[in-house]
C-alpha cells in the first residue's frame, strides 16, 4: 500500500453554540446557556487538538445562521489559523461529503466535537492512517462515528444512511466492504450527548487528573473549565 507524503487536512465539523439550539438533550439538567457554553468548549478543545497534530490545513465546517459570515466562527478561525467554510444545507451525509470533496487529492479527516476527552494521540493516528488508506473511520460507542477520513473518489457512505441511529457505523462498514474499498478503523471513543455522558466525562477527567503529572496538559481544558463552573467537576486534592 502506497503511503502519501503530504499530510491530510483536518476538518472540524460543528454548529454555532446558540442557546436552545445545541446540546438540547442536556437542557433540564443544565440551563440552555450552560449547554451552549459546554458546546463552545467542545469546539475550542477540538480545534486546539487539531493545531497540535499539525495537519496540512485546519478547516472549520460551520453550521450557523450566518454561515461562514458568523462572527463566532470568524473569531475562532483567526485564533486557530483555520479556513472557514459553510456546511450548507441537506442531510448530515450530504453536508459531510460536501466538506470533504475539495480535499480528494490529499485527503481530509473530518471530526465532530462531541468527544472532548479523546486523546490527541488517537486523533493523530487516524490522520496518519489516511496517508495509507482511502477511508478511515473511528467509531463512537453510541453506534455512530466521531471521525471519518476520505482520500480519492468519494465512497458511497454518505447517502441512504439512517443518521442518528445505532446502526450508522455498521451500515457504513458494510457499504465499504461491498464496494471493495480498503479502510482503516480508528479507536472507539465515547460521545457526550446526554447528561449521563457528562457525568461519565467528569468521572473520567477526575481519574485523568489524579494520574497525570503536574506538568501534563488536560485532554480538554476548555471543557474542564466549564464543568468546574457548573459544579459537575471538582478535582480531588
Amino acid at each position: 500500500m502506497i503511503k502519501i507524503k503530504s499530510r491530510p487536512a483536518l476538518i472540524v465539523f460543528c454548529r454555532e453554540p446558540i442557546a436552545h439550539q445545541v446540546k438540547t438533550r442536556l437542557i433540564g439538567a443544565i440551563t440552555p446557556a450552560a449547554a451552549a457554553a459546554l458546546s463552545d468548549a467542545f469546539i475550542r478543545d477540538a480545534l486546539a487538538k487539531a493545531v497540535s497534530i499539525r495537519p496540512s490545513r485546519i478547516v472549520i465546517a460551520a453550521s450557523a445562521p450566518d454561515g461562514a459570515r458568523s462572527k463566532y466562527f470568524q473569531r475562532l478561525a483567526g485564533r486557530f489559523d483555520a479556513d472557514l467554510i459553510d456546511q450548507g444545507s441537506g442531510s448530515l451525509g450530504t453536508r459531510m461529503a460536501r466538506a470533504l470533496e475539495p480535499f480528494s487529492s490529499t485527503g481530509a479527516l473530518l471530526i465532530g466535537t462531541d468527544t472532548p476527552s479523546l486523546p490527541t494521540e488517537l486523533l493523530a493516528s487516524s490522520l496518519e492512517a489516511l496517508r495509507q488508506y482511502r477511508v478511515v473511520i473511528a467509531p463512537s460507542l453510541d453506534g455512530g462515528y466521531y471521525a471519518v477520513g476520505v482520500r480519492g473518489p468519494m465512497p458511497p457512505i454518505f447517502t441512504a444512511i439512517r443518521w442518528g441511529t445505532r446502526s450508522v457505523f455498521d451500515s457504513t462498514i458494510k457499504r465499504l466492504k461491498r464496494a471493495g474499498i480498503p479502510y482503516a478503523s480508528g479507536p472507539a471513543w465515547y460521545d457526550v450527548d446526554r447528561w449521563a455522558d457528562v457525568l461519565l466525562l467528569a468521572a473520567h477527567l477526575r481519574i485523568l487528573a489524579r494520574t497525570r503529572r503536574r506538568t501534563s496538559v488536560s485532554a480538554c481544558p476548555a471543557t474542564e473549565s466549564v464543568l468546574v463552573r457548573l459544579g459537575v467537576l471538582r478535582h480531588d486534592r
